[in-house]
């Protein structure tokens, strides 16, 4: 995983830390970093995760194990330092990495749950369910569309065009040039165009 990075400016004195201030503690294994880290974007990742699996409750668990992972990741063999200003990219990318992990375990999940007994009757959360599912199905078909590109297209497109990030940051994040990603976009657009339109209604869920 490659991050090329910026030079920044110290925060000023009492201001939150920076992601690079966090990135470095986290580094020399201040736990309560990764914390500060998950407050600052957790957010974003749940995002980035319901649009890959078109799960709530798969995006949850993504971004536990996200941060998990992270953490792990820090303990066993830390990556080198980070001199912009956002881990966010950082953190999509493994958050990508743990959606494919868990989709080939879905089936057996899926399973596991129709086996269990039904819930006692309790509040009327009707509303609430229906519009999760809603979501979801839309959802859905988004990620039929998307599972029609190479999944270097995919994944380009999920970061930029989902996840919101800049093709400067893609391409740091996915460790390849500027132009690769402009490049993937145009592809993208021009062989596809309904994806880009069909990601509109994804600020809604946001």
């Amino acid at each position: 995983m490659k991050i090329t990075l910026t030079d920044e400016t110290e925060p000023a004195m009492g201001s939150p830390d920076s992601d690079h201030d966090l990135w470095e503690r986290l580094r020399r294994g201040d736990h309560a970093a990764l914390g500060e880290l998950f407050d600052r974007h957790a957010d974003a990742v749940h995002a980035f995760a319901f649009r890959r699996t078109a799960s709530w409750s798969t995006a949850e668990d993504v971004v536990q194990t996200t941060f998990l992972n992270t953490w792990r990741r820090f303990q066993r063999n830390p990556p080198g330092p980070l001199t912009g200003s956002s881990a966010r990219a950082w953190l999509l990318v493994v958050a990508g990495n743990e959606c494919r992990t868990l989709a080939r375990t879905a089936a057996r999940i899926r399973n596991l749950l129709d086996r269990l007994p039904e819930p006692a009757p309790g509040d009327d959360h009707a509303p609430d369910v229906a519009r999760r599912l809603d979501d979801e199905r839309r959802m859905s078909q988004v990620r039929q569309a998307v599972a029609k590109l190479p999944r270097h297209e995919r994944e380009t497109l999920e970061l930029v065009v989902w996840a919101g990030l800049t093709q400067a940051e893609a391409a740091d994040a996915l460790g390849v040039p500027v132009g690769t990603v402009k490049a993937r976009l145009h592809r993208t657009r021009r062989r596809f165009p309904e994806l880009i339109s069909r990601a509109a209604f994804l600020e809604e869920l946001s």
